[in-house]
């Protein structure tokens, strides 16, 4: 980011409790300013207090895509910029693929794709003109893997993150850094029963997911990951020249993704022969544009 500490703005989505709020506190004690949304602005109430006119808090549910660009409009009138927009926002889901309804699947989408998609586009222009910025896209473990029980809130994570692959390229020339943040559990709300969407259950399923269900809820309050630590190290990457695209964030994040990356890349090796077999023989490999 070409932007000296002073001057630096944040938009960060769903800021009022966990990761997003552990960025908020981090950027405003570093005497940056914040943009924080949530769906009940009253819980700013407590950091509005602490760091005034830094923070400017926001109602905004974010699957209302629609008014995804007032939000950065008052950023920009409140602050002349954009900076770092994260979009944190979202909720978890349990549900085997037979009892989730059309309806709980499009919400999971309308909170971990279509909602950062608004906002992406909405805050690319302004990053645009100033040949700078970072958009960060919170993701999960889950947005590179999954297991019984959470396909709908995985589904919402891997969209992300397709997108947010190709919109890394598209943005590179202008200065515009894109970071996916892959975090296992962390000490947030996210498994409390009032925050993790359940699914209604169905007995058929009892013995196929029944253990990641009570799993899923009685990891609530003894998660290992450290929201504070997780926030310097989102802040320390967008500082670094050689930041990948990807980070896995907590011990467990990286032994999944270490394991299902080695298990996909031995299933590719194992069957390479009949893959390849399902082309014309004897055709050069195609030139493709990337």
């Amino acid at each position: 980011m070409n932007t000296t500490q002073d001057s630096t703005t944040w938009i960060i989505t769903g800021a009022s409790p966990g990761l997003g709020l552990a960025l908020a506190e981090a950027a405003l004690n570093a005497g940056e300013r914040v943009v924080g949304t949530a769906r009940h602005v009253e819980r700013f109430d407590a950091l509005k207090a602490r760091y005034g006119d830094q923070l400017l808090a926001i109602e905004h549910d974010v699957r209302n895509t629609s008014t995804a660009a007032e939000v950065v409009q008052r950023a920009l009138d409140a602050f002349g910029r954009v900076d770092v927009l994260v979009n944190n926002a979202g909720a978890g889901q349990v549900g085997a693929a037979e009892e989730v309804t059309d309806a709980e699947l499009r919400d999971m989408l309308d909170q971990h794709l279509f909602g950062p998609a608004a906002y992406v586009r909405a805050v690319l222009p302004h990053m645009r003109q100033n040949r700078s910025g970072a958009i960060v896209q919170m993701s999960s473990q889950g947005g590179r893997m999954s297991f019984p029980a959470v396909g709908s809130y995985s589904a919402g994570k891997f969209a992300l993150e397709g997108w947010s692959e190709a919109l890394s390229g598209e943005v590179k020339p202008f200065g515009i850094r894109v970071l996916i943040v892959e975090p296992s559990r962390f000490r947030t709300g996210f498994n409390a029963s009032d925050v993790l969407n359940t699914a209604e259950q169905d007995a058929t399923y009892d013995e196929v997911i029944g253990a990641v269900r009570a799993n899923m809820a009685d990891a609530d309050g003894i998660q290992e990951g450290d929201p504070d630590r997780a926030a310097l190290a989102i802040r320390d990457m967008l500082g670094t020249p050689d930041a990948p695209l990807r980070l896995p964030l907590g011990a467990e994040a990286v032994r999944n993704l270490t394991r299902v990356y080695q298990r996909d890349l031995d299933d590719v090796r194992k069957w390479a022969a009949v893959s390849e077999a399902a082309d014309f023989p004897g055709l050069p490999p195609a030139a493709r544009a990337f």
